[in-house]
């Protein structure tokens, strides 16, 4: 299992995603263009040139039509994949956080910092027309001062509720049409969060060292997946019914690598068995933390991006297959 390393990037990877189909997977850093590649052979299609800061989050369209980047340039662009050129800038008065397609690719929301005396926002908008989208948001919820500030944001099933993830650890679930809902807690920041396939679960990962699965209707804790080091982010595999992993990637802190050699700072993709929250497998690789990391959206292969401004795509050997847990 030699992965193919996607060198790109200037700096270190802030997030990594699959489209729909798992043919394309995109890459955002702390540089500011965000890239395109294939996923089959590591080969570049190109970049996404226009923010003039890290870009902090991505997400694309469901069929791989339209690409959203959000930056702390204080912008939120949205891009055509084909092309590469930028349909709509949308200006912020704080960086973009979190952003996140609906499940229809009607519809996007997003997170901005508390920063320069302006509160965290949640917001949704309206890119049925993308070449001429209403800056104007649908729905509008201030999330500081009465929470922390949103780092991440995802679509619950149906399109029915947002779900965020915050910086003191608390998972909040937006109605809609009402406006706030639950609240649960993790212990520290949350890094990531990612759904599972049917969108029925989410697995938070933490700087308390763990992953969380949540049932999504109810944010529920079912599973927890404990390592001895901060977790930034989590995937579950698309496959789950026959194989219900999950991968984890982390490490220290970026600020503390230095002083310590890559054998000891543990920076691999840890696989954990999805109900015994066993671990059983460890790929290494990347020189610094994993900042992002996710499943092929077919289940036979998983990609890291980390510190170190690789992306790694890895397509699993038959070993990965023909594991079988004893129970």
């Amino acid at each position: 299992m030699k992965p193919i390393m996607l060198q790109g990037h200037e700096r270190s990877i802030t997030q990594i995603k699959f489209n729909r189909e798992g043919d394309l997977l995109f890459s955002a850093s702390k540089d500011p263009k965000p890239n395109v590649w294939y996923s089959i052979n590591g080969e570049r299609l190109g970049s996404y040139d226009g923010h003039s800061g890290t870009v902090w989050c991505i997400d694309v369209k469901w069929d791989s039509s339209l690409f959203i980047s959000g930056s702390a340039d204080q912008t939120m662009r949205i891009w055509d994949v084909e092309t590469g050129t930028s349909n709509t800038t949308l200006e912020m008065k704080t960086s973009v956080r979190g952003v996140s397609f609906s499940y229809s690719g009607t519809m996007i929301a997003y997170t901005t910092d508390k920063m320069m005396g302006h509160n965290s926002e949640l917001n949704i908008i309206d890119v049925r027309e993308p070449n001429n989208v209403d800056s104007t948001p649908i729905m509008k919820t201030q999330v500081t001062p009465t929470y922390t500030k949103a780092l991440s944001v995802l679509w619950g099933p149906l399109d029915e509720y947002v779900v965020t993830g915050h910086e003191d650890g608390s998972i909040i679930k937006w109605d809609m049409r009402t406006g706030k809902e639950v609240g649960q807690e993790h212990s520290k920041q949350i890094k990531d969060m990612q759904l599972s396939h049917d969108g029925m679960m989410l697995i938070t990962a933490s700087k308390d060292t763990t992953a969380r699965l949540w049932d999504i209707s109810n944010l529920e804790a079912m599973k927890m997946y404990k390592t001895d080091r901060p977790v930034n982010s989590a995937a579950i595999s698309p496959l789950v019914d026959t194989y219900p992993h999950v991968v984890m990637g982390g490490g220290q802190e970026a600020m503390d690598v230095t002083t310590t050699s890559s054998r000891i700072g543990k920076f691999d993709a840890r696989f954990f068995h999805l109900v015994f929250e066993e671990e059983f497998a460890r790929v290494k690789g990347h020189f610094g933390p994993i900042n992002s990391i996710c499943f092929h959206p077919n289940g036979r292969g998983y990609a890291s991006g980390g510190e170190d401004g690789y992306v790694r795509v890895h397509v699993f050997d038959d070993a990965y297959y023909q594991f079988k847990f004893d129970f």
